[in-house]
């Protein structure tokens, strides 16, 4: 689960808040939504500035989704240190988080409380982008390690096929992509870059 070397994701956000973070006065904000995909922490595509503007870019243009309003929507590359990975895109992790899941629906059996469920977030949408099942399950997972004290992941990677298919009768999904969950930016962000122009073409 020790993921090696490092990786190239970005971050898309307003241009104020990426020259900050370029400038070194802050790191990328740390989401702690209760319908966050891979739990909180801050968020990165990786190894897709494009899907990174795209996130951006539909903030601006949706701004009902967001609590500061992007204004100018921008790019900022991130030099991430995975170290105790939960990789969602391998067996062993996925058997742990699994297995968590059971868990998890003993613990609320056993409190007479009701599992919550991955929703809508708006009324075409099929992908059930608010995870709140999922979430609740990571954070279950965060919890029951530190109680027992075992060693903590510091980044999560999962693997999401989002969207319809790329074209007709296709397995592959239109927004398929790979995003990267750090849980604590200050230890796992080894330094922030401006990616160079001509990128977008």
């Amino acid at each position: 689960m020790n993921f090696p070397g490092f990786v190239l994701a970005y971050h898309g956000c307003d241009r104020a808040v990426g020259e900050r973070i370029l400038s070194g006065a802050d790191h990328v904000r740390v989401s702690d939504n209760m319908h966050d995909w891979l739990g909180p922490g801050a968020y990165f595509w990786e190894n897709s500035p494009e899907r990174a503007l795209a996130w951006a870019n539909f903030l601006h243009e949706n701004p009902r989704y967001v609590q500061t309003p992007v204004k100018n929507p921008f790019v900022v590359g991130a030099i991430i240190v995975p170290g105790r990975c939960l990789d969602l895109t391998e067996s062993r992790c996925l058997t742990i988080l699994r297995d968590t899941y059971q868990e998890f629906v003993a613990t609320m059996e056993n409190a007479e409380s009701s599992l919550p469920t991955n929703e809508k977030g708006h009324s075409r949408d099929e992908d059930l982008v608010k995870r709140y099942l999922d979430c609740a399950v990571i954070n279950f997972l965060h919890l029951i390690r530190q109680e027992r004290s075992l060693p903590s992941f510091e980044t999560l990677r999962g693997a999401f096929f989002e969207g319809g298919p790329l074209f007709p009768g296709a397995g592959i999904a239109e927004k398929t992509h790979i995003q990267w969950c750090v849980r604590n930016p200050q230890r796992s962000v080894l330094g922030y870059f401006r990616p160079l122009p001509g990128w977008e073409d």
